[in-house]
C-alpha cells in the first residue's frame, strides 16, 4: 500500500493512470497524450508497474502498457474504511466537532473579565456500587487517577487530601505520551471545602494557564446516595473569576467531566467492590 501510495502521488504518473483507465497504450502514446518525454514516461510507467498498479507487454516494436484495478479498489476500499471511521457516530471526532463549536462560541464571549461568572454545569450518574465504595473512587488519589480526566487525556501527577482545606493537585498529558515526553496539556490546582464520606464532596479546583495565573475557579460539589442496590451522584459546577483566557477550558467542562464520569461508571462496573485502600488522603504524583 505504501508503495501504490507514493506511486500515485506524483500528478505526472496519476495522469498516466487515468489515461490507462481508459484503455491500454503504449509508451510512445502516453508519451504524446501527457505531453512528456518519453524516457521520463518509461520512467515513471516503470515506478507504477513495480507498484503494482500497471502492468506492460512488449508487443512488435511498442511496449504497451495496462491498468490493473485490483490495487486501486483495494485503495479505494482502505481509504472509505478509514472515512467511515472518523464519521462514526458518536466517536472522537464527533466529539472534537461539537468541542470545536463549543469553543468558536465560548471564544466569541469572552471579551471581558467576569464573562462567564456564575455559569453552572450539573451531571448525575446512576452508579454500581454502594456510596461508601463510590466515595473511595472520588477521594483516593490511586482510583482517582483511573477517571478523573477525559477520554483523550491520562492523570500524570495528583494530590487529592479528603479533608477540608486539603490540598489537590491535578496533572494530565495526552493519554498516549507514555513516556512524558511531550509538554503537558494542563494543571489545576485547588483546596477541599467539605468531605463527609459517602455523602458529600466540596471542592474549589482552578486550571492553570501557561504563564501560572488561574484561568478561573470551578466550584465543585459531588452530592452522593443510595439508589437500589448502587448509588446516585449528582454533581454541580459553578464558575467565578473566569478571564478572557479561559474560554478554551471552559468549553470543554460539560464535554470532558461527562466523559470523566462515564469511565468512572464503567470502572465501578467492571470492579465494584475494589478495596484497594482505607486512607482518604492520598497523593500520588509523577505518575507516568
Amino acid at each position: 500500500m505504501d508503495a501504490l501510495l507514493a506511486a500515485l502521488a506524483d500528478p505526472a504518473r496519476w495522469r498516466l493512470v487515468s489515461l490507462l483507465a481508459e484503455r491500454p497504450r503504449p509508451v510512445g502514446v502516453l508519451a504524446q497524450l501527457a505531453q512528456a518525454r518519453q524516457p521520463q514516461t518509461t520512467k515513471h510507467l516503470q515506478t507504477l508497474e513495480r507498484a503494482g498498479v500497471v502492468t506492460s507487454e512488449r508487443t512488435g516494436q511498442r511496449r504497451v502498457y495496462a491498468l490493473t484495478p485490483g490495487p486501486l479498489r483495494d485503495l479505494a476500499a482502505a481509504l472509505s474504511a478509514l472515512a467511515d471511521t472518523a464519521e462514526q457516530a458518536g466517536g472522537p471526532h464527533a466529539t472534537y466537532d461539537r468541542y470545536q463549536r463549543g469553543l468558536d462560541a465560548e471564544r466569541h464571549a469572552a471579551t471581558e473579565p467576569g464573562w462567564a461568572d456564575e455559569r453552572s454545569f450539573t451531571f448525575h450518574r446512576s452508579l454500581t456500587g454502594h456510596p461508601e465504595d463510590v466515595w473511595r473512587h472520588l477521594t483516593e488519589a490511586d482510583l482517582l487517577v483511573h477517571w478523573w480526566t477525559p477520554e483523550d487525556l491520562r492523570v500524570s501527577e495528583l494530590v487529592f487530601e479528603a479533608r477540608p482545606g486539603g490540598r489537590i493537585v491535578q496533572e494530565y498529558r495526552d493519554a498516549e505520551d507514555t513516556d512524558g515526553s511531550h509538554p503537558v496539556v494542563g494543571r489545576a490546582e485547588g483546596v477541599v471545602d467539605e468531605a463527609r464520606p459517602g455523602e458529600r464532596l466540596a471542592y474549589r479546583l482552578s486550571p492553570l494557564l501557561p504563564d501560572g495565573r488561574p484561568a478561573f475557579t470551578a466550584h465543585v460539589e459531588l452530592s452522593l446516595g443510595p439508589a437500589g442496590s448502587g448509588s446516585d451522584l449528582d454533581v454541580h459546577w459553578r464558575i467565578t473569576d473566569s478571564t478572557i483566557d479561559s474560554a478554551d477550558f471552559i468549553a470543554g467542562i460539560e464535554i470532558g467531566f461527562g466523559q470523566s464520569l462515564d469511565k468512572l461508571a464503567t470502572v465501578l462496573a467492571a470492579n465494584p467492590h475494589h478495596t484497594h485502600s482505607t486512607d482518604t488522603s492520598t497523593d500520588t504524583r509523577s505518575m507516568t
